[in-house]
């Protein structure tokens, strides 16, 4: 079976096509025989070394990436959940040795694949489940009051994207970051304030809407959001980050793998996708031997929506 995958930890060059074993569903398990797989920031880590020490305990390949949709293959016993061969589904992959999903054929447990949004293609289904579920996780982290108001950094981003729209789904009062060309991106994403990015953004968001209740921090500033937030607040982070407890602010590292089986949620997000309150977005589209050019551009930064890669059906 064909992945893409490292042999040696290096830059985007280092990603190539490679031959590992074919998987198999087993018990509680469903196979999907990918079509598209979206990429993003945190795939670089298993390419580049970040991860050396946890990977070490297999030898390489390593196969990147967290999301997958595609075609249900098999199915173990008893993992039908309502899924059936041949449904188009949409899964969270997480990654471990030649387990990733930059593969033609991957196993998920039943928890982690749901169908695809009616009316959305493998490309854009592919968006959604790793950065709406880490959205979703942030947000119950977060447990915001009905009403109160949340700040978002790095709002234009998916992760970032994804918050603005389910907060405004649940109603809350939204405060934003974005660069001038981005403004109307965020706008339309339900944000009700939009100040600009960059460095002081916290004060920014302080004289626009005052002190916000909790915060996710989609664009990895850390401490210099502390301004913002109220005495008591929360602030959401990604990457494992944890800051000082200011005026009692509390911080909620956001792991999303501790929710990468919880089917409710992942299904919770194919409804709002279905009926417009979340948008899949896709930046462009690469065929898998090309993968080294998407984690380029990536990495250039910019990017609007995930780029995805492609599998043909070579069956």
């Amino acid at each position: 079976m064909r992945a893409v995958g490292v042999n040696e930890w290096g830059g985007p060059e280092a990603l190539e096509i490679v031959e590992v074993p074919e998987p198999h569903a087993g018990p509680g398990q469903v196979r999907v025989r990918v079509r598209a797989a979206a990429v993003n920031p945190t795939d670089t880590g298993v390419r580049d070394g970040s991860r050396a020490e946890q990977q070490r305990k297999d030898p390489p390949p390593y196969v990147p990436g967290m999301d997958a949709a595609g075609i249900v293959d098999e199915l173990g016993e008893g993992a039908g959940g309502g899924l059936a061969l041949g449904d188009a589904v949409m899964a969270i992959v997480v990654p471990d040795g030649t387990h990733g999903a930059y593969s033609e054929l991957v196993v998920v447990p039943a928890g982690s694949v749901v169908p695809a949004p009616a009316g959305a293609d493998h490309v854009h289904a592919a968006t959604l489940p790793m950065n709406g579920l880490t959205a979703r996780r942030a947000l119950d982290l977060l447990d915001p009051a009905p009403g109160s108001t949340i700040g978002v950094t790095g709002a234009a981003g998916a992760f970032g994207g994804y918050v603005v729209q389910l907060a405004a789904a649940a109603g809350l009062r939204v405060v934003a970051d974005a660069s001038e060309a981005d403004e109307a991106l965020v706008k339309g994403l339900g944000a009700d304030v939009v100040v600009r990015r960059g460095d002081g953004v916290a004060q920014r968001m302080l004289e626009a809407a005052g002190p916000v209740d909790v915060l996710a921090d989609g664009s990895l500033q850390g401490d210099e959001l502390i301004p913002a937030v109220r005495d008591g607040g929360r602030i959401a982070t990604v990457r494992g980050y944890e800051g000082p407890p200011e005026r009692g602010i509390s911080w909620h590292p956001v792991r999303v793998r501790e929710i990468a089986e919880d089917r409710e949620r992942l299904d919770a997000l194919r409804v709002l996708a279905e009926s417009g309150a979340v948008t899949l977005r896709v930046a462009d589209t690469y065929p898998a031997e090309r993968a080294a050019e998407a984690h380029t551009r990536l990495e250039a930064g910019g990017t609007r929506g995930r780029l995805v890669l492609t599998w043909e059906d070579e069956r």
